[in-house]
C-alpha cells in the first residue's frame, strides 16, 4: 500500500469526524430506518449512535442496522490508492463534537475514573484496504463542539492492505494483559497514541481501557485532569469495505474515588553500566510505591527516549566521541509520575576501527500549502559495514514532522535526529538506505544541512 496511509490518517480520522460531527449535530432526530446510504447519515442502537462518516468520496456507501448494536457496511466498493481513507463508519457511546448519546458516563475525568472496560466483535472480509480500531477522545473541558484539544487513542484490533497508524512506533506495551506495539505522534493541536494488537483479531472481549488509559497517561501522552468524551469502533477503509461488520460492541465506565494520587519515590543509584561508539547503557535502584511501579521514563539530555517497566535501559544510535546527560523517573499505573532522578553523564567511545563514515542527501519529494514530504537518502562511504547512522540538521524556518518512516526521531527545539530503524542499521561500503518524513512549515521551507554519523 501506498505510504500516505500512514502519513494522512489521523488527519484524516479527525477531519472525517469533525465533518461527519458537525453535519449529524445539525441534522433532524435520530430516525428508526434500518439502513442509511447518506455519507453523514445516522442510526440510534439504544444507548449508541451508528455514523455513516463517509467524508472522503463519493462512492456510494450503506450501512444496515440489524437491532441491538449490530450493524454493516451493506453497500461499499471504494477504491482509494493512497492519502486519506474514504470514510470511518462507526458505532460510538459518549459525546462525539458536542453529539451525546444517553447513559453513557461519559464524560468523566481521568483521574476519576474508575472502570472502562469493552467488547467488540467484527467480520472482516479478506480483501481490502482497512483497519478495524476504537477510536477515542479526550478533552480539557467535559465537552466541545469541535475538534478535542487533549488526546486520541486509536485502538486497533486488527488492519489489512498495509496501512499503519500516524506517527511512528515508539515501544510496545503489555497493557490490559495483550500485546500492542505503541505509536505516537503529533497534530497541530492534540497528540495521537495508537496501540496496535499483536498479533490481530477479529474480536476483543472486556478489554481494560482503563488500563491502557493508564499506560498512556504513564508515557505523558494524556493529562489525567482531561476527560474521557467518547468511544468510537469503526473501520476506516481505503478499498472495498463491503461485508465488515460489528455483531456486538459494548463499552462501560465508572467513577472512582478519586483514585491513586501518590507518586513512586525518585530512582536512585542511576549508573552508567556499559559504553560504545553508538550506546549507553544504564541501570538504578527500583523505586517504590504504595501501590506499585508501573515502569520508568528515561531522559538523555532532558528528552525522554525510553519507558522500560524495569531497571535497566540501553540507549542506542548515537553519535561517537559525544557526551550525554541521563535522567530517570518511576510512574504508577494511575499515572503519577516521580520527580526526575540526579543526572549521571557518559560519553560515547570514538569510532575506531575501519574508516566508517556515511553522508545524508535531503529532497522535498513533494510540497503543498502547509505541509511537505522528504526523502533522505544516507550512503556508506567507509570501508567496512555499518551497524547503525544517525542524521542530525537543525530547521532554518518552523518547519515541523508528523510522521517518520525507516528510522527513529528525536527532536529538541528546532534540533531533529533520525537514527536507523532495527533493520536497516546496517549498510554495505558503498551502499545506501534511505528514510522519509511528513511535515508542516509556513513561510519558507529552506533544505535544512544534514551531519550524518556511522557507527
Amino acid at each position: 500500500m501506498s505510504r500516505a496511509f500512514p502519513r494522512l490518517r489521523a488527519f484524516a480520522v479527525a477531519l472525517a469526524a469533525a465533518v461527519g460531527a458537525a453535519l449529524a449535530v445539525t441534522a433532524p432526530a435520530a430516525h428508526a430506518a434500518t439502513t442509511t446510504c447518506s455519507g453523514t447519515g445516522t442510526i440510534p442502537a439504544g444507548d449508541y449512535l451508528i455514523q455513516a462518516n463517509e467524508w472522503n468520496s463519493s462512492a456510494q456507501q450503506c450501512l444496515t442496522y440489524t437491532g441491538g448494536t449490530a450493524w454493516s457496511v451493506s453497500t461499499a466498493n471504494f477504491n482509494l490508492s493512497g492519502g486519506a481513507p474514504a470514510t470511518y463508519p462507526s458505532i460510538y457511546k459518549g459525546c462525539h463534537w458536542g453529539l451525546c448519546t444517553a447513559n453513557s458516563g461519559m464524560p468523566i475525568q481521568v483521574s476519576k475514573l474508575g472502570s472502562a472496560t469493552t467488547s467488540w466483535s467484527t467480520v472482516q472480509p479478506a480483501s481490502g484496504a482497512y483497519d478495524v480500531a476504537y477510536d477515542i477522545w479526550f478533552n480539557s473541558t467535559p465537552t466541545t463542539t469541535g475538534q478535542p484539544d487533549g488526546t486520541e487513542v486509536m485502538i486497533w484490533i486488527n488492519s489489512r492492505g498495509g496501512v499503519q497508524p500516524f506517527g511512528s512506533q515508539t515501544g510496545t506495551s503489555g497493557a490490559a494483559g495483550m500485546n500492542w506495539a505503541v505509536w505516537t505522534g503529533q497534530q497541530t493541536s492534540w497528540k495521537i497514541i495508537s496501540y496496535v494488537l499483536t498479533p490481530g483479531a477479529t474480536a476483543v472481549s472486556n478489554l481494560d481501557l482503563k488500563a491502557m488509559i493508564n499506560d498512556a497517561v504513564a508515557r505523558g501522552s494524556i493529562n489525567p485532569s482531561h476527560y474521557l468524551i467518547d468511544v468510537e469502533a469503526g473501520f476506516e477503509i481505503w478499498q472495498g469495505g463491503q461485508g465488515l461488520a460489528t455483531n456486538s460492541f459494548s463499552v462501560s465506565t465508572t467513577a472512582g474515588g478519586g483514585g491513586d494520587t501518590t507518586a513512586p519515590s525518585v530512582p536512585a543509584n542511576v549508573a552508567v553500566t556499559g559504553v560504545t561508539s553508538s550506546s549507553v547503557s544504564l541501570s538504578w535502584a527500583p523505586a517504590t510505591d504504595n501501590v506499585g511501579v508501573a515502569g520508568y521514563r528515561v531522559y538523555r539530555d532532558g528528552v525522554q527516549v525510553g519507558t522500560p517497566t524495569g531497571t535497566t535501559f540501553t540507549d542506542s544510535g548515537l553519535s561517537a566521541s559525544t557526551r550525554h546527560t541521563y535522567t530517570v523517573a518511576a510512574y504508577d499505573a494511575a499515572g503519577n509520575v516521580s520527580s526526575q532522578s540526579a543526572g549521571v553523564t557518559a560519553t560515547t567511545s570514538s569510532g575506531g576501527g575501519g574508516g566508517g563514515g556515511c553522508t545524508a542527501t535531503y529532497a522535498v519529494t513533494n510540497q503543498w500549502d502547509s505541509g511537505f514530504t522528504a526523502n533522505v537518502t544516507v550512503a556508506n562511504t567507509g570501508t567496512t559495514a555499518t551497524t547503525g547512522w544517525k542524521v542530525a540538521w537543525t530547521w532554518g524556518g518552523n518547519q515541523q514532522i508528523a510522521s517518520v518512516w525507516n528510522g527513529v526521531e528525536s527532536r529538541s527545539g528546532q534540533g531533529e535526529a533520525v537514527t536507523n530503524a532495527g533493520y536497516n542499521g546496517a549498510i554495505a561500503p558503498g551502499g545506501t538506505t534511505s528514510f522519509g518524513f511528513q511535515g508542516s512549515y509556513s513561510g519558507t521551507n529552506a533544505s535544512p544541512t544534514l551531519t550524518c554519523t556511522a557507527s
